[in-house]
């Protein structure tokens, strides 16, 4: 590392104040920063100091999505094998997988810190870090057939029309990543649904019975008879989103996340059980095939688990305050179903219902602290 602080000190110059290169600070700012602690303090003022910041945070958050992107990856490679019937080692479907996912990874962090990087030079302030975040979790959402170029537009209208509209990082109030998604999803649907996004074949013949649905489309389509079973939706090997199959890996990222408390316990637990409540009524009324299928094995499919542990969390566009964050996460939850069951043309309801809760966190916080200061005032005498 001293060689990159090395060459990073060499060209800090050319950046500072009277550089030639002074317009770009910015991005020597951010890169210096990325790599190593600033060396500078607060030298006025009452300040909080810690020894973790916003860069630190969105790593730590990055990291906990790794076990999803590296099982992401074998899955990828799993499923491609499986539905072309041929025979691979581990390490042979892992790298395909790999070869198909990391390309996606690419372009989403180029073209979002490109964007970010532009907005930085235009308005003369440091790099936001958000995007460390965003950039991962984009590709993650994603079927494994999405055309790159549709990655990069979706990654530029969320970076621009999802958060820099709004100010930038920490001012957003829907969730970039999901906005990504939902961009895609309406203006190309057939691109991000359907049964042949899911699984790479390469044109190559299929094996008898193959369909390439995910387990919430086979659910949509004929019920619950033939979806995957418990295990196979815990283990994550099904089709579907690249990041999203696996509750094993989520839950090893929600358990760094918790064990860090970088994300709200409140709010996993609250859209657990608002889920969980909503799967179980729905069970009992057993009106079609769909509401048969078991309470918590509706909870392990589709991007469920995953919006619960990364999307539902944001600790921007969630709920800030504790009652607040019980009631988002609880309706989260249950719209997050309630959209599911309900409308078979829409199979996967999570991200519909983060982005409305998304919206409505604001006004849920405003009639919190509002009922509290109405309390505290009904306890105040005030004497004539």
């Amino acid at each position: 590392m001293k060689l990159f602080k090395n060459l990073l000190d060499s060209v800090k110059p050319h950046f500072e104040e009277g550089g030639k290169l002074h317009k770009y600070w910015p991005v020597y700012d951010g890169f210096e920063t990325f790599l190593f602690v600033p060396g500078h303090a607060t030298k006025k003022g009452a300040h909080i100091r810690d020894g973790i910041d916003l860069k630190r945070t969105m790593i730590m958050v990055v990291l906990a999505l790794v076990p999803c992107l590296l099982f992401g990856m074998y899955n990828v490679g799993y499923q491609h094998y499986m539905a072309t019937g041929q025979e691979g080692e581990l390490m042979e479907m892992f790298l395909y997988g790999a070869l198909k996912v990391l390309p996606l990874v690419i372009v989403s962090y180029t073209v979002g810190l490109g964007v970010e990087f532009g907005f930085c030079i235009a308005k003369g302030h440091g790099i936001n870090e958000g995007f460390l975040v965003s950039g991962m979790l984009i590709p993650l959402i994603m079927p494994v057939e999405v055309p790159l170029w549709m990655v990069g537009l979706a990654t530029a209208f969320a970076v621009v029309f999802g958060k820099e509209v709004f100010g930038g990082t920490g001012m957003n109030i829907l969730n970039p990543a999901l906005t990504a998604r939902a961009f895609l999803f309406f203006a190309y649907p057939t691109q991000m649904s359907g049964n042949m996004v899911w699984v790479p074949t390469e044109g190559m013949p299929t094996v008898d019975g193959f369909t390439g649905a995910t387990a919430l489309g086979v659910a949509a389509e004929s019920g619950g008879a033939g979806i995957p079973s418990l295990m196979e939706s815990f283990i994550g090997i099904i089709p579907g989103s690249i990041g999203e199959t696996s509750v094993i890996a989520i839950l090893l990222g929600a358990a760094l996340l918790l064990y860090t408390g970088i994300a709200s316990w409140r709010v996993m637990l609250s859209m657990l059980i608002g889920g969980y409540l909503m799967a179980f009524t729905f069970n009992l009324l057993a009106l079609n095939e769909y509401m048969k299928i078991d309470a918590l094995h509706q909870l392990m499919m589709g991007g469920f688990m995953f919006g619960l542990v990364f999307m539902a969390t944001d600790p921007v566009s969630a709920a800030q305050t504790n009652v607040g964050k019980w009631i988002y996460g609880f309706f989260c939850g249950v719209l997050g179903i309630l959209i599911r069951v309900v409308n078979p043309a829409y199979p996967e309801g999570i991200m519909m219902a983060i982005l409305f809760m998304n919206v409505m966190a604001p006004m849920i916080d405003h009639y919190v602290v509002q009922g509290n200061i109405n309390r505290r005032l009904k306890r105040v005498k005030v004497k004539a």
